[in-house]
């Protein structure tokens, strides 16, 4: 601990920390370490109330071993490609260790005893990239050939400093399989690179979950085993080169000469650019000699700094089946898409600005309108995606206990601390799974809809409809549909949202999205944390006697739409949980209150109901 935070932290912090051993006043005055451990550090980074998924397994040249934590059907067992992480905590800046592990160039050398060459093979935009690494022979098995990774690499940067970079291996084009190399398959991966200490250190979080293409089925659990944790031995090696830094110069002073080199490298990165598109009939191997005496790695970083969205930490693993037929031998191409607008977002692109269309395996991702199957069944509003509350019906809905949530307590502007939501104001009464041939607004208006159905027997007070839709050549929804008994008048700020215009309700639309189950990139990209809506996605509202619906065009945003390709893939993995609530930001709207929470149990998009006219 930092020891001068806790001599002049306050008397009643360091007191509520002592264990009384006296008989009488043990019970009264013992602590719940498991919560203090668990709960209350959780809270600092996530708006969601979950037990962590990692277990710790080992210690290694100073760095803690995790591996993901499993349910008790695998009785301890390790999967064939299990997902292990190494924590550890280096003397440095996040911005000059950031710059260290983004670099492919000469310097990576120093300190990256796995890596022999590398290059960027395209720039999709200003935080992502496919990038190439050749692998060393001399820290493999002897009797393994040597390996290679194809990558996309998406990297941000929170307010608070703290740097994510994510991989994933792709299919490209440009680099096709290597002479001499086996291509190992990167299923997820990256750094978390958090800075404490009044920022002169960082605690480093690097996980791997990695195929390394066995050509022998009973080599692959231990030996993959071993070699993922020799691999994240890397990070013992950076801890120990930022240490010999300190001698020569300090953190900063490093970081600004990566700085200056990137600037210079740019000139270099037009000119290879320019020459690879002269000389395309040149072998990949040729090409990859040019590029990687002319490192541009550093040319997409510029602006970096310049987004305000939120990326929070989520240290959570794959807890789904990774058995070996799980994931396929080769890929499938993938279409990436460039966003040429950089717009600032908020905390707002929380859910949504997470990854650029991460590319994925061919079994694990889906294109909406590849997967579309034609269906002749009318649409009954409401009724098209049933209610499971065992929660053991794929493709169903069920409510989220509200507990799992936190909110804006009563006094949140002052010591911005949150509490476990106690209920909802509103109850879920169906949920439609829908694709059509266009865009379908306002289902609450519709004849036929669930509000006129239940109108007509003298139905709730209001209803509130959530219509998240992404659209393309078919167009698929998601509607949710809650109800209360009571009048709106009854919850002050709910009437605001209701009655107030569209650039209030934009500014007070909040969602906290929680992957309970899934892969680790699409829980590590979601992120737990709550984020206003309005500003990252177009949102049309409609306003009926007794209801009002949202309506969230998801395609308003190219972002938004890769990050939804990559969710869609792995959407019969995933089981998503979502709270809505209006934002509260006086004393007079304090505390805050959920309005409704869902839980999707393993959706499947082949079961949407067509609509028809």
């Amino acid at each position: 601990m930092n020891k001068r935070t806790t001599v002049d932290g306050p008397r009643r912090d360091s007191q509520s920390l002592r264990l009384n051993c006296s008989n009488k006043s043990h019970h009264l005055n013992s602590i719940d370490w498991t919560y203090c451990s668990s709960s209350v550090a959780d809270a600092t980074t996530s708006d969601v109330v979950a037990p962590s998924s990692w277990t710790i397994f080992g210690c290694q040249n100073g760095l803690r071993l995790f591996k993901e934590a499993k349910d008790r059907k695998s009785h301890g067992k390790w999967n064939d490609h299990p997902a292990i992480m190494a924590v550890g905590v280096v003397d440095g800046t996040s911005e000059a260790i950031f710059q260290t592990l983004m670099s492919l160039g000469p310097s990576r050398s120093e300190w990256d005893f796995c890596h022999y060459k590398g290059s960027v093979i395209e720039h999709l935009d200003g935080h992502t990239d496919i990038v190439h690494k050749l692998l060393r022979r001399d820290w493999l098995p002897w009797s393994m050939r040597k390996r290679d990774l194809l990558l996309q690499r998406y990297w941000r940067r929170e307010d608070d400093g703290t740097y994510v970079i994510l991989y994933h291996s792709v299919f490209h084009q440009k680099c096709p399989s290597q002479k001499g190399y086996v291509r190992a398959c990167l299923k997820s991966g990256g750094y978390v690179i958090s800075p404490v200490n009044q920022k002169k250190q960082s605690v480093v979080k690097h996980m791997l979950a990695i195929d390394w293409r066995f050509w022998k089925s009973n080599l692959q659990t231990s030996s993959a085993r071993y070699i993922t944790i020799h691999m994240l031995g890397r990070l013992a090696a950076l801890r120990e080169l930022f240490i010999a830094k300190l001698g020569d110069c300090s953190s900063s002073h490093f970081l600004e000469e990566h700085v200056r080199d990137k600037r210079l490298h740019q000139i270099e990165e037009v000119k290879v650019e320019i020459q690879t598109r002269v000389e395309n009939g040149k072998n990949m191997a040729d090409m990859e000699e040019e590029v990687a005496k002319s490192p541009s790695e550093h040319a997409s970083l510029m602006g970096l700094n310049d987004a305000s969205d939120e990326f929070f930490d989520v240290s959570e693993p794959l807890d789904y089946d990774q058995s070996e037929d799980g994931w396929p031998s080769d890929f499938g191409p993938e279409m990436y898409s460039q966003d040429t607008r950089h717009a600032k977002l908020s905390s707002a692109a929380g859910f949504v600005k997470k990854l650029h269309d991460l590319a994925v395996h061919k079994r694990g991702y889906v294109d909406l309108h590849e997967k579309a199957k034609e269906d002749a069944l009318l649409c009954h509003y409401g009724s098209t995606l049933p209610k499971d509350p065992t929660l053991n019906l794929p493709c169903s809905w069920a409510q989220t206990d509200p507990s799992t949530f936190l909110i804006r307590g009563e006094t949140y502007l002052e010591d911005r601390k949150k509490i476990k939501a106690k209920g909802t104001l509103m109850q879920m009464v169906a949920a439609d799974w829908l694709k059509s041939d266009k865009r379908e607004d306002d289902l609450g208006g519709r004849p036929g809809s669930i509000v006129q159905k239940y109108a007509a027997k003298g139905g709730p007070e209001f209803f509130f409809i959530v219509n998240i839709q992404v659209p393309g050549s078919t167009t698929y929804t998601l509607a949710l549909y809650y109800m209360m008994d009571t009048p709106i008048e009854n919850a002050p700020l709910l009437e605001s949202f209701v009655k107030g215009d569209d650039a209030f309700r934009n500014s007070r639309f909040k969602l906290i999205p929680y992957i309970s189950k899934g892969p680790w990139i699409v829980k590590q990209s979601v992120g737990k944390k709550a984020c206003l809506v309005g500003p990252a996605l177009e949102i049309n509202y409609f306003r009926g006697k007794n209801y009002l619906e949202l309506d969230i065009n998801v395609g308003s945003s190219t972002v938004a739409r890769g990050v939804v390709s990559l969710v869609v893939g792995y959407l019969n993995n995933l089981v998503i949980e979502m709270a809505f609530l209006v934002q509260a930001n006086t004393p007079e709207e304090l505390p805050e209150y959920l309005l409704a929470t869902c839980r999707l149990n393993h959706l499947d998009i082949s079961k949407a109901v067509q609509v028809k006219p």
